[in-house]
């Protein structure tokens, strides 16, 4: 059997550590997007309450999993009816972790948290390790975020496992220095562009089934790894994109686009057919010399930082032990009771 879902994937502008402003934003955004297109989902990128980048101000962006974020996701889940695919970062025991909430207008809640973080993301959270498979009333639905959108082993977990996949990004680009200009900028940011524009159809490929890319997208300027002092000034690149399961682009959001949102029905089928093998390699794509080098150094750098400041309780969030308190019973669980609360008490 198929199925036909609309859905809406958000292209988002956001400031960086401004939570609060940016609830605000994302609530406006999705209100318009669903006046104009009454869809089943509305998709945000990935912690889509802040960019997710290297900077001292990400340190204070981690809120407790069922925190405000999550009431705003519930309320605009409600509200209009649909399924609200949305994250931000969280604390969950006792760590942070990269969360991704998919949010139905029943009040059920699904989480994923990212399987490994990409090279400086290592310095704010943890890695999760649950499936990343929320069974929805849309049927079973994967969720992808960031880096994991070309890494062989989330095309792997969800293969034959889904109808739908659903997620985001935030992919910022090298630094626009005038002394590298050459290499970073006019060779490698280009190679960027390009893995950035084919990356929702080459996992739809992969898993045989459509497939919603939210991205950030604007001008930003974080801090060079390792180099705290030293200012990077870059772009995030967009490419918010719907694909079909054979991976052709329905709609479609460049950086030159701006904020901004795109619409597509799409077709999901019960028992879905990956179109491409999987590759016999850690990604699914060729990446160039110097974001390998930045990959590994980064992240062994992020790991030790991380584990350093949580062993000396210096993380801000480390300041509230009760804060990463996981709800119990489990999310879904916990949400669907609260609405019942609610629904009795009306």
């Amino acid at each position: 059997m198929t199925r036909t879902v609309r859905v809406v994937a958000v292209q988002l502008a956001v400031r960086l550590g401004e939570l609060d402003a940016n609830r605000r934003h994302i609530e406006d955004v999705v209100r318009q997007a669903v006046r104009e297109h009454d869809p089943d989902v509305v998709l945000l990128p990935e912690v889509s309450t802040t960019p997710n980048v290297c900077h001292q101000a990400m340190r204070a962006c981690a809120e407790p999993v069922d925190g405000p974020s999550l009431a705003l996701y519930r309320r605009l889940a409600r509200e209009h009816g649909c399924t609200i695919g949305a994250g931000a970062l969280t604390i969950r025991g006792r760590d942070t972790r990269n969360t991704a909430y998919l949010v139905e207008p029943g009040g059920r809640v699904h989480l994923h948290d990212k399987d490994q973080p990409s090279m400086w993301e290592n310095q704010f959270y943890a890695p999760g390790n649950d499936p990343g498979i929320a069974e929805t009333a849309l049927g079973p639905v994967g969720m992808a975020n960031g880096f994991e959108w070309i890494r062989r082993r989330t095309a792997a977990r969800l293969r034959g496992n889904v109808g739908l996949l659903l997620g985001g990004m935030c992919f910022p680009s090298f630094p626009r220095w005038t002394l590298t200009r050459r290499w970073f900028w006019e060779r490698d940011h280009a190679t960027m562009l390009q893995l950035a524009r084919e990356t929702p159809g080459r996992m739809a490929r992969l898993l045989g089934v459509p497939a919603a890319h939210a991205s950030h997208v604007g001008d930003i300027t974080m801090r060079t790894p390792m180099l705290g002092g030293i200012a990077w000034p870059t772009i995030m690149v967009g490419e918010t994109q719907i694909t079909d399961a054979d991976g052709t682009i329905l709609d479609r959001l460049t950086y030159e686009d701006g904020e901004g949102w795109v619409a597509a029905d799409v077709a999901v089928e019960d028992e879905p057919r990956p179109r491409d093998p999987l590759p016999g390699t850690f990604w699914t794509t060729s990446l160039p010399a110097s974001v390998h080098a930045v990959w590994h150094v980064t992240n062994l750098h992020g790991r030790a930082s991380y584990a350093l400041r949580k062993a000396r309780g210096t993380h801000p969030w480390q300041e509230d032990a009760g804060l990463g308190a996981d709800l119990q019973p489990p999310l879904p669980l916990a949400v669907e009771a609260l609405e019942r609360e609610r629904v009795g008490a009306a």
